[in-house]
């Protein structure tokens, strides 16, 4: 009885096994591979153990729970009735008057010590024009008060079923779509945001190096998500090279190029309010940090794109020399440059679309609009991230060449087949 094969080699499921000669020269790459990425690893978690947040308030964290007063909750509320009210302001001569409309509504506390309880709360004009009806559901503050008398205000709408709904619809499409693969991403997914969470930003918040410790959090990352994602393989390994080159080229040239510009990272209202809470902080540090977190998904993306191309046409083909292994998947690389740095340019503009608005109504102008400090800071994190997406393709590239090739226990038996042929050739 011939020795059975598991039917999960290499990076789709549905393939075919592989041979057992292509899987050994699998296993003799990884084997090399490993001898770069190890140390890496190692240093990871090195890092990760010293870097490690104490568990202790930060000086922004302490700042900040003296805004709100001690045992304010948020309970979500229900409400009951609303009734309209005029709050236009009058005009003057440097401004014109503004017909606004605001609200008195009437809202059921639903959890929490004051549950049962009805309120009264008055909504601003920007509230009720969102719209608001019967039956909605806002989240409040309460505030317990000294004198035993509890304070309510609105803070927020209630947006819990949506988002989870959401949520369940993407698991499921994920999981049907990409099946125990598309799972296991979204297993890898909710482990970055558990490093995020614990460790880079409450690293960014403390004395510690934001450029350390967003590279640190970011290699971690990678090192669990690439692997959950694809599998322990050649070309998961190789994608893998080419990130971590990738993350370290993003921070090389985001310092030099956010010490250049000099850009303070003080260009919104959230990092202006994190200014107050703690002006120690080091803001210059935060954009560069901003910069190899948002350079995880695409970087990810463009190496295993490449990886998997150089590991196919080694496979389809051996005999391929290294030039020809890399100028072919090069052929593919370029493609994928160029739809991606698109995706990138779009991206950051559409998340500053409010930004350039302002700068349309101001009328200045483009070299202003361009070099000013608000949108220098979008320009040089696209501008980074896409120099060290772009790097990022010929490195990986050559990496999977290479290692392909090393392992290649008949490389000479290859050249003799090459040089055989050529003979041939010539002969006719």
């Amino acid at each position: 009885m011939p020795p059975s094969h598991p039917h999960s080699h290499g990076p789709d499921p549905d393939a075919p096994p592989p041979s057992p000669e292509v899987l050994a020269r699998r296993r003799r790459a990884v084997r090399l591979m490993l001898l770069l990425l190890v140390p890496v690893g190692l240093a990871t978690v090195v890092g990760l153990v010293v870097l490690w947040p104490s568990g202790e308030p930060t000086r922004a964290e302490e700042a900040a729970a003296l805004v709100l007063p001690p045992g304010t909750t948020y309970p979500d509320a229900r409400v009951v009735s609303v009734e309209p009210f005029d709050c236009s302001t009058p005009g003057d001569p440097g401004r014109p008057a503004q017909q606004l409309t605001c609200a008195t509504v009437v809202v059921e506390v639903l959890d929490g010590p004051g549950a049962g309880e009805f309120q009264q709360l008055e909504l601003l004009a920007e509230v009720y024009a969102a719209g608001v009806e019967e039956g909605d559901v806002f989240v409040l503050t309460r505030d317990a008060g000294a004198d035993g008398v509890a304070q309510y205000g609105f803070f927020d709408y209630a947006r819990g079923t949506p988002m989870v709904v959401l949520a369940i619809a993407f698991a499921i499409v994920v999981g049907l779509v990409a099946r125990l693969r598309g799972l296991a991403s979204l297993v890898g997914l909710a482990f970055a945001f558990f490093v995020l969470l614990q460790f880079v930003l409450p690293g960014l918040l403390s004395d510690r190096s934001p450029t350390l410790t967003s590279l640190v959090g970011s290699a971690a990352i990678m090192f669990v998500v690439l692997y959950l994602a694809h599998g322990f393989s050649a070309r998961t390994t190789t994608a893998l090279v080419g990130t971590l080159f990738g993350l370290a080229l993003v921070a090389v040239l985001g310092a030099v190029s956010v010490a250049t510009a000099r850009l303070t990272g003080l260009t919104s209202e959230e990092t202006v309010q994190l200014q107050t809470f703690d002006p120690t902080l080091d803001f210059s540090g935060l954009v560069l940090a901003g910069v190899v977190v948002a350079g995880l998904g695409v970087l990810n993306d463009v190496t295993i794109t490449q990886a998997s191309a150089i590991w196919q046409l080694h496979e389809v083909d051996p005999d391929m020399t290294w030039r020809e292994l890399y100028t072919r998947g090069m052929a593919v690389g370029r493609d994928h440059i160029a739809s991606t740095v698109y995706t990138i340019v779009f991206a950051y503009a559409g998340a500053a679309l409010p930004l350039l608005m302002l700068f349309e109504v101001y009328a200045q102008p483009w070299d202003v609009v361009l070099t000013s400090s608000a949108l220098a800071e979008e320009v040089i994190r696209t501008l980074v991230g896409a120099i060290a997406l772009v790097l990022a393709v010929p490195v990986t590239t050559a990496a999977g060449a290479f290692f392909a090739k090393a392992a290649d226990t008949n490389a000479g038996a290859a050249a003799d087949r090459r040089m055989t042929s050529l003979r041939a050739r010539l002969a006719r």
